[in-house]
């Protein structure tokens, strides 16, 4: 392992499908000028690339496996020696588990974690609620974004935006990825790690200033 990579500190954001995560991720980003990294983005950009890790990802991903956290790790160690992340960065919805945070721990140093909290109910109401223009892909909302009366006749409901799936993606969330805050709760207890916890249930402006007024401290 290359001594620079333990020399850089890196910032990770989770929180539940729909908390806005990655709106936040981008604001984030430029705050603390570390890049925004999505294991999901570089997933794409490797089997696109052809590279050896993507090509093993392809199979796993083309057979509809979960692409082992090996393969997963391996993407992020490429990606912490290009220049850019010299000084850490952020991590967007990775980990997602206890082992893949303890592989993390191997690459790079975290020092903060930001937990987005919005309860359940919240988040059912946010994403069951959503409605997509097939013909602009603009976005709209029944209740907090209404779409102009010429476009509401043809908005669709994404087939994950219903209900019995965001609840079946909450429940693997509680299971899987909620644990990481007391992980990561105690692992503050014995280094300089800040773990913080920001309530996600306003508008995308006014989490934006409770991360702000965080990261200032």
């Amino acid at each position: 392992m290359s001594s620079d990579l333990r020399t850089s500190t890196s910032i990770v954001l989770f929180g539940p499908p729909g908390a806005g995560k990655g709106t936040q991720a981008g604001n984030i980003s430029v705050a603390t000028g570390k890049p925004q990294v999505s294991t999901g983005d570089m997933l794409r950009a490797a089997v696109k690339e052809g590279t050896q890790l993507g090509i093993e990802a392809k199979g796993y991903m083309d057979a509809g496996l979960l692409v082992p956290d090996s393969i997963i790790i391996g993407l992020i160690s490429e990606r912490m020696l290009q220049d850019d992340a010299s000084g850490g960065v952020l991590f967007d919805g990775f980990p997602r588990t206890i082992a893949q945070a303890e592989e993390l721990s191997k690459i790079t140093d975290v020092s903060l974690v930001i937990m987005i909290e919005v309860p359940d109910e919240d988040i059912v109401e946010r994403i069951v609620g959503r409605r997509m223009d097939p013909q602009t892909g603009e976005i709209y909302h029944v209740k907090f974004k209404p779409a102009p009366s010429d476009v509401s006749s043809r908005l669709i409901q994404r087939k994950d935006d219903t209900e019995d799936t965001v609840r079946s993606r909450l429940d693997a969330y509680h299971l899987q990825t909620k644990p990481l805050s007391e992980w990561y709760i105690e692992a503050s207890k014995e280094t300089q790690l800040r773990v913080i916890s920001v309530d996600g249930r306003g508008g995308i402006e006014q989490v934006s200033e409770l991360i702000e007024k965080e990261l200032g401290r």
